[in-house]
């Protein structure tokens, strides 16, 4: 069980008059690197370690008072040994309406994917849905999902690369998945540099161009919201087109939208106005997406040095952690650059934010 400092200080450079004090929730330390974070209707968090760190464990329970301890179990949160449980790799995690937590156990360096659900009331593993081929593509990145129990679907941002970025809709009824938009407009990465710090950041010695990667669903389930991180839009598109297996590639392309302007962004989170919140990795700072397509700039501080994923809590805020990940070894030249300056922030949104999705 490892201690961290919990203080409610606020700390931003606020945009607007408007936008309420940004409290810092709790910081962690070097060996606690947050990715993202799942926060149930209990109000219990919990969040994923990031595996660009190299952390030995995947997933933790962040505790009243700040301490972090392994989740679901110790065996669990670790590296699976032959065919015992345990996590190859989280990023992306999600709590639904059921206290049930979503563990996207990612596909990368040619690990088969899958969906992992343990049930946080009873404390058990609830199920557990394979994405290996051809869902995964030998280049697959799973990144980030968002839950949608009022049609009973998963849908998953697959990073992979700029030819083969797409989403994939998972039937939680039949357990089968589908890869849609994939190399589209839509989910393909922009060639834009993603600059931080006066430094161009690199993956696999080439400037970063990262594909799909933040998405989520408004609190109505009708619009799943989306974007490529190495890019200049916000889309959207109904639940409705993503669940219809009639429509063709082009089809379902012709139904995606615009919703509006962002820069280089990570995750992602809707409020009931249809305020998109973004994480602006590249302007350490949280951002907004208005619903008549104008982007604003909440938060920025040098402190927020990569912000990455949000939650709604049960509280009504909305909770974002700060992990510093163009400092880590793969986008950093192989090198760990952190300073360890690793953070939970909570802020009220501009409309209400629910859970129960």
């Amino acid at each position: 069980m490892k201690r961290v400092f919990l203080s409610l200080a606020a700390a931003a450079m606020i945009a607007s008059p408007a936008v309420a004090e940004i409290e810092t929730v709790a910081t962690f330390e070097r060996d606690t690197p947050p990715g993202n974070i799942a926060i149930g209707p209990d109000g219990r968090i919990f969040m994923s370690l990031h595996e660009f760190y190299g952390p030995a464990t995947r997933v933790v329970e962040v505790l009243d008072g700040g301490a972090t301890k392994p989740y679901p179990t110790p065996e669990w949160a670790g590296a699976p040994v032959g065919d015992g449980p345990g996590l190859k790799g989280v990023l992306g995690l999600n709590v639904d309406r059921e206290g049930v937590l979503w563990l996207l156990d990612g596909a990368a360096e040619g690990r088969v994917g899958r969906l992992v659900a343990w049930d946080t009331k009873a404390e058990q593993l609830h199920r557990i849905i394979y994405l290996g081929a051809p869902i995964s593509r030998p280049d697959s990145f799973l990144n980030d999902l968002a839950i949608d129990r009022e049609n009973e679907a998963v849908y998953v941002t697959d990073t992979a690369s700029a030819e083969t970025s797409a989403l994939i809709v998972v039937d939680l009824k039949t357990g089968r998945a589908r890869r849609v938009l994939e190399g589209s407009a839509f989910t393909r990465p922009e060639d834009v540099d993603m600059v931080i710090d006066e430094r161009v950041i690199t993956l696999g010695n080439a400037p970063a161009r990262i594909g799909a990667n933040p998405i989520t669903v408004d609190p109505t389930n009708e619009w799943v919201y989306f974007a490529p991180m190495s890019g200049t839009a916000m889309y959207r598109v109904r639940t409705a087109d993503l669940l219809d297996e009639d429509l063709t590639a082009a089809e379902l392309e012709a139904r995606v939208e615009r919703y509006g302007d962002k820069p280089i962004s990570d995750g992602s989170a809707v409020d009931t106005g249809g305020n998109v919140y973004i994480t602006a990795i590249t302007e350490d700072a949280i951002g907004v997406v208005r619903p008549d397509g104008s982007y604003e700039t909440l938060y920025q501080d040098d402190a927020y040095s990569w912000p990455d994923g949000f939650a709604i809590g049960a509280d009504g805020k909305i909770y974002v952690t700060i992990n510093e990940l163009h400092r880590s070894p793969p986008l950093n030249g192989g090198e760990d650059g952190s300073l360890g300056e690793f953070k939970l922030l909570r802020f009220d949104p501009l409309a209400p934010a629910v859970q129960g999705r």
